[in-house]
Parts: structure tokens; sequence; C-alpha cells
């Protein structure tokens, strides 16, 4: 307990650092980019577009009585911010090869400043939502106090993955090949397209074992339904989101040691 608090110190000593390497990372993603911070709203309202035209119109999905544009970008938006972090996160360690080998600093920086970079297109994307329910007349509600905690459970979640497969792209550099086809798998294993109501009873604590799914369906219960989240949905989140956080972490610290010489 005494190391995981030095460590936290340690970090929250160079947090100047990690917003520094966060906004080089907004710098990067947008340079010389025609519509700049635009394609953090454009990415999910073109998905938003695809999935109501082709799982909304042409396939019927069901949508739990919502309309189907708002249902798709609802979803989409837990799922971006995941799926970013994961994106850019994983290759952080090995994109910044110069750095890790000649500066000494708290290696979890580079992984957790891809996150920061990736809430800030986040943000940029939620604020889009809100007027795209204000034209769907869907009126904010105090269920919307519960956001701040789905959020710090997705970060939980995320930064637990982030960690450990940053560490693991050090020693495989096949992790960063095959991550594009697992975030593909893992988000039709997640009611992005489609509601949690259509997966059987009898397979759905299955599914509840991804922090993903209840997350993604609670975000949509309380920002578009209105209703409170589902308890036990969001209890298997918190239950599987902690341990694999103290379980990134301590995995990342232990191969920290080897990163300046493998990389």
């Amino acid at each position: 307990m005494r190391a995981m608090t030095q460590r936290i110190a340690e970090l929250a000593m160079h947090r100047e650092l990690l917003w520094t390497l966060a906004l080089r990372e907004i710098q990067i993603r947008y340079r010389q980019a025609v519509l700049g911070a635009a394609w953090a709203v454009l990415q999910p309202v073109v998905l938003m577009a695809a999935f109501t035209l082709f799982f909304g119109w042409f396939l019927r999905v069901p949508s739990d009585d919502v309309p189907y544009p708002i249902f798709a970008y609802s979803g989409l938006l837990p799922w971006l911010f995941f799926a970013a972090s994961l994106s850019a996160g994983t290759p952080s360690l090995t994109n910044n090869a110069a750095l890790v080998g000649k500066v000494a600093f708290p290696r979890e920086i580079l992984p957790l400043a891809a996150m920061v970079a990736a809430a800030v297109d986040f943000a940029v994307a939620a604020a889009a939502f809100a007027g795209l329910l204000a034209i769907y007349g869907v009126s904010p509600t105090m269920q919307l106090l519960y956001v701040p905690v789905l959020l710090l459970i997705q970060v939980i979640f995320t930064a637990g993955i982030v960690l450990f497969l940053a560490a693991l792209n050090v020693a495989y550099r096949d992790v960063r090949h095959v991550l594009p086809l697992l975030l593909q798998l893992w988000m039709f294993a997640t009611p992005v397209i489609y509601p949690l109501s259509v997966i059987p009873e009898r397979l759905r604590v299955w599914f509840l074992l991804n922090p993903m799914v209840g997350l993604v369906d609670n975000f949509r219960r309380v920002v578009v339904r209105g209703v409170p989240p589902e308890f036990l949905s969001l209890s298997l989140a918190v239950l599987v989101s902690l341990p694999l956080l103290l379980g990134g972490y301590w995995y990342f610290k232990r191969a920290e040691g080897e990163f300046a010489d493998i990389i």
C-alpha cells in the first residue's frame, strides 16, 4: 500500500508533464488536418449515420423505443473514448522511445497522456451530442448526475487495460497489430449498435463481465432514457475494473525497468 501511495504521489508531482504530453498528443493528431479538432465530432457523426442507415433502417435493429441516431451516438461516445485510449496508449512507449531511454519520469505518464487526449475528443463529441439531443427534444434529467460516476468507472477500467497493453507492447510488438482486430470484435460484444435487451437472459450475465457492456448501457439509460443505472451491470463493471487497474499497473511497474533496454 505504501509503495502504491508513493507512486501516486510521484505521478502528482509530474502532473504538468502529463498535461504537456497530452497537449502534444492532441497537436500531433490534428497537425496539418484541414478540419482540425472537428474530426472529434465528425467520426461519431459519420459512424452514427452509417449505423442508422444499415442497422436502424435496413436491418431494423431495435433501439428500445429511442430514435436510432441518438441510440447509436450515445453508444459511440463512451466506446470511442475507450477505443481511442487503447489505440493511442498501447504504442505510446515505443512511439516515444527516445524519451523513455533518456529522461527520468514515471513511464505510465505516456499511456495516461494518450487517455487525456482521448478525453478531450470525448468532451468535444459530447458537446455535439447535447445539440443532437436538443434537436430530438430529449430534455436533461437529474439522472445526468450519474454520468461522472460512469466516466470514473470507465477511466479506471480503461487505464488498467491501457497500462497493461502499453507494457506488453514493448516486449511483443504484435500487440499493436492485433489491437485493431480486438477492438472490432470487442465493439460487437458491446451494445453499441444494439440494445442489451436483445441478449438472452441466460447469457446476459456473461456479457456483463465485459465492463463496457454495463458502462455503455447505463450511459444510454441515464442520458437518453432518463432512468437510473442498472445496479447489477454497474456493480459488475466496478468489480472487474478495480482489479484490472491494480493488475495492469502492477504489471506495468514490474516491466518498467526493462523498457529502456528493450526499446
